[in-house]
């Protein structure tokens, strides 16, 4: 007797595939917070508050349930292949922040401090980009909300990339005062702040 086997191909959909990989993200991008070396200095500017508001209003008009809540379409339908050739873009951008945070190694902090033994990195992706985590994750939203392609989802990737350029901005100041400005000035003369080949302070 004959013995069919039948093989189910699960087909995992662009939008869940992005949540997937979103969540993955943020629960390794977490635990590897563990991983941090001693902090001897925090910055304490009013921009902190400013670019922390900033993302996190971002944060809430990228977020599914508020297209839900407020009944928002599409703008624009990216199709199938599109959507997963935006996956593609997002996973990049993700694997550019933890390229990134492992050439950083302990010296990695959420907020803007000095870390003991703080030292300034040019290896990796510093060599090509002052703040590659912030570029990373400014790559993986815009493919994310030109794929949820709703008003409000690309206002909050807007939001968040001028959250993340305000941080950026206060973090070199904090690092040309800590690190010293023969060191830090130099490299910011050599290396772009967000956009990799493209020199601006």
């Amino acid at each position: 007797m004959e013995v069919v086997k039948s093989i189910t191909i699960v087909i995992v959909q662009p939008s869940e595939a992005f949540k997937v990989i979103w969540i993955g993200w943020v629960v390794s991008w977490i635990a590897a917070s563990l991983w941090s070396g001693r902090t001897e200095k925090r910055a304490a500017t009013r921009e902190t508050w400013i670019y922390r508001i900033v993302i996190f209003a971002g944060a809430i008009l990228i977020a599914p349930w508020t297209a839900q809540v407020l009944g928002e379409r599409p703008a624009w339908q990216v199709g199938y292949y599109g959507a997963y050739a935006f996956v593609g873009v997002m996973l990049t951008g993700l694997a550019l922040t933890w390229w990134a945070r492992i050439h950083l190694g302990c010296l990695w902090s959420s907020a803007i401090t000095r870390k003991e033994k703080h030292r300034l990195i040019e290896t990796g992706p510093y060599a090509f980009v002052r703040h590659p985590i912030y570029t990373g994750l400014i790559i993986a939203l815009l493919a994310t909300t030109a794929t949820e392609a709703t008003p409000m989802a690309l206002l909050g990737a807007v939001l968040i990339a001028i959250g993340l350029w305000v941080k950026a901005r206060a973090e070199e100041r904090f690092l040309l005062a800590e690190l010293g400005p023969d060191a830090y000035e130099f490299y910011r003369r050599r290396v772009p702040m967000l956009i990799p080949f493209v020199p601006h302070r």
